[in-house]
């Protein structure tokens, strides 16, 4: 390309310097694979720890079971049974616990773990095996057994032991039906047919990870969770009647009736789906420093158009003229941005992160401003420019729910300020005064 054609038009210019800022975004999309990759090397260590201490557990139950034959005839006339199982919730739910959460570290990357001690008491109803169409005499009492599900074994830590009425019932491993509970421990209480209720009771000491579930299994559920913990996520098919956070800690309470949810009380077989109603809350940790990295880079494209547009208009202005490779070397830097923001944000807080890697780029860009120019009023407007950008970023960021609208402010404020300071510039001469 002719050097002088390039110097005295500045409409190519114009062209160029937007072609690089489009291919500028191509390294920015590697800077997002980057992120992505640091993110899932987080989880990767964050499950490593949780297999050996326990996931994200889910309490389903207790749920009474009780087996019975269910015969049938073949075309031979043959008779055979099978045996199938009726299940029976609580008609009262009751769960009081708290979570003391602690942070395990993999290397570099923080895990939030917890152990819950959970104390749950209610009521079962004498089953109505009528009411489901079960004849008494092929119903087997005698192989009833309670279910609890739990859904990462090796978080427990203590024995469960079922308080029945008067009777205490150690727990064994595993659940002896497959219907309702996948993991579980199960007791095996004896059912006095002749009661009308029982009373249970047992205490539950449980490692875990991330978070904790329940599943509404009474006809009236209530739960009561405490914890150390400043920052919960409620989540699931329920939110809490009632909850108090505060900055180190918080305390929730549930109240789920059986209404509220699609199964009923009792039923036969694996009809049922009961853990797509679960409720409970995940433990995050305060700054997820690669989610706010991401939200960054979706500024990429504005900070490098707004940077060279400075250079432009500083060109315009001030009767300099800068190449092609000064506004790619300029774009470069802005990239690397991110590039610091990530790794810093590792091993310190994202907001002194985002203060060394910003600064760092601010003087770097002004200090070049001042090198390829040998203008000072040059390097103080860059400066001033990037300054004012990485602290709207900051903002932006620090406001998830207004972001967009002080995004579109910002950039209406920008554009009536690119459009006053070239107004009275003659596009049409190569060398405008």
């Amino acid at each position: 390309m002719n050097e002088s054609k390039l110097k005295s038009s500045i409409i190519l210019r114009m062209f160029i310097v937007a072609g690089l800022t489009l291919l500028l975004l191509i390294p920015t999309v590697f800077v997002d694979f980057l992120i992505s990759e640091r993110q899932l090397r987080r989880d990767s260590a964050a499950t490593e720890v949780s297999e050996s201490w326990g996931g994200s557990q889910t309490i389903i139950g207790p749920i009474l079971s009780v087996p019975f034959r269910e015969f049938s005839r073949d075309q031979k006339g043959n008779v055979s049974f099978t045996i199938r199982h009726a299940h029976f919730l609580p008609s009262r739910l009751l769960i009081l616990g708290s979570a003391t959460p602690e942070i395990r570290y993999r290397g570099i990357y923080e895990v939030v773990l917890y152990n819950a001690r959970l104390q749950v008491e209610g009521q079962f109803s004498r089953p109505d095996l009528v009411n489901l169409g079960i004849d008494p005499q092929n119903v087997l009492w005698k192989d009833a057994f309670v279910s609890l599900g739990i859904s990462d074994l090796k978080g427990i830590r203590d024995t469960i032991n079922l308080h029945w009425d008067t009777s205490l019932y150690p727990s064994q491993p595993g659940v002896l039906s497959d219907d309702v509970i996948g993991t579980g421990i199960t007791f095996k209480p004896r059912i006095d047919q002749t009661h009308p209720s029982f009373l249970f009771s047992f205490a539950v000491d449980l490692n875990g990870s991330s978070g904790i579930h329940f599943v509404p299994a009474g006809e009236i559920t209530q739960v009561s969770l405490e914890s150390r913990w400043g920052n919960p996520s409620f989540v699931g098919s329920f939110l809490p009647q009632t909850r108090h956070v505060s900055s180190d800690s918080f305390h929730a309470e549930w109240k789920v009736l059986n209404l509220n949810r699609n199964f009923p009380q009792e039923w036969t077989g694996n009809r049922y789906k009961v853990s797509e109603s679960s409720f409970g809350l995940k433990l995050y940790l305060p700054v997820d420093e690669y989610q706010k990295t991401s939200r960054s880079v979706k500024y990429a494209l504005l900070f490098i158009a707004l940077t060279f547009v400075s250079f432009f208009l500083s060109e315009l202005t001030a009767k300099v003229t800068f190449h092609p490779i000064h506004y790619a070397l300029i774009g470069f830097a802005l990239i690397l941005f991110y590039v610091l923001l990530l790794s810093l944000s590792e091993h310190m807080r994202f907001n002194l992160a985002y203060l060394i890697s910003s600064i760092g780029v601010i003087l770097l860009v002004a200090l070049y401003a001042f090198w390829i120019s040998a203008k000072r009023n040059i390097a103080l407007i860059v400066f001033a420019v990037l300054v004012l950008l990485y602290c709207f970023l900051f903002v932006t960021l620090q406001l998830q729910d207004y972001a967009l609208l002080l995004g579109s402010i910002g950039l209406f404020v920008v554009l009536f300020v690119i459009m006053f300071l070239t107004r009275r510039i003659d596009w049409f001469s190569p060398n405008p005064s």
